[in-house]
Formats: structure tokens, sequence, C-alpha cells
């Protein structure tokens, strides 16, 4: 199950890249899943998502919850919390 992963903001300085095609294993079936595999690759992803309580995903273009499946995902986007704009 090949995805395209974005990162965007703090997250994608802490990596070093602004996104990368993975194949994870079929254990990772959702995004807290990947996140957690995406950890174990090393030191930048640590410290991209050291703080899960800020982190938000998208799956296909739409906001996910953390502990939504990835079956059929295509994309993956990683980012911390969007601020700014009118109140």
């Amino acid at each position: 199950m090949a995805i395209d992963l974005l990162y965007f903001a703090g997250i994608r300085e802490a990596i070093g890249l602004s996104g990368e095609r993975v194949d994870p294993p079929a254990s990772v079936a959702s995004v807290v899943d990947l996140v957690d595999w995406l950890v174990a690759r090393g030191n930048g992803y640590v410290t991209a998502f050291a703080d899960r309580t800020k982190l938000r995903a998208a799956i296909d273009d739409r906001f996910v919850d953390l502990n939504a499946s990835l079956a059929g995902a295509r994309e993956v986007a990683l980012f911390p919390p969007v601020t700014g704009g009118a109140a």
C-alpha cells in the first residue's frame, strides 16, 4: 500500500522533506499507526511528531481524526494546526 505523504510547517522542517512516498507494512492501518511507524524511522520523525496533541491530518484532501483508517488512502497530509483568520 504505497502512500504519498505531505509534510507542512514544523513537521516539514523537522523531517527535512516536504513529502515522500512510503510503503508501510500491512500492520499500519490508521493515521496514528502511520505516525508510530514513521517515528521508528529516525530522529527527525521523533522531533516532528513529539507532540501529537497538535497534530492534524488529512486523507485524500479531507480532514480526519488520527484514528482514521488508511484503507484506500492515496495521500496523507500531516501538519500542525493552522492559526490566524477572523474570530
